[in-house]
């Protein structure tokens, strides 16, 4: 029974997976969090920790950013609105992604808790 719930869960990661690579890929830009990308061979092992790393500095990055633009435009200092709003909304989106693979990956080892040996 073990076998058919451990090929059911990487069944899911799997599809899980190709659901972020496709949403990525419309994306465009946001490509540098995939672990092929931090790495500059391919085939060799990316550790786990390094890309989530990565991951929460883009999105903090992509915050200061918008941060930065929204308090230029309400100082005077610029007059790209619409620039800092892209930016916001940006970093909004970053979030939100990032708090969907933290949820996942929470569920992801809540099944391995649960499951036993």
């Amino acid at each position: 029974m073990a076998s058919g719930l451990t090929s059911g869960v990487g069944q899911q990661i799997g599809a899980d997976l190709m659901q972020i690579r496709s949403s990525i890929a419309r994306a465009g830009h946001d490509a540098d969090i995939l672990p092929s990308a931090m790495d500059g061979q391919a085939g060799q092992p990316v550790d786990f920790s390094d890309v989530l790393k990565a991951a929460v500095r883009g999105t903090d990055d992509k915050e200061r950013l918008a941060s930065t633009r929204m308090a230029d435009v309400d100082a005077g200092k610029s007059d790209d609105l619409v620039g800092a709003m892209l930016a916001s909304q940006e970093a909004s989106l970053s979030f939100s992604m990032l708090m969907q693979v933290r949820n996942k990956v929470v569920g992801a080892m809540d099944d391995l808790i649960k499951m036993q040996l």
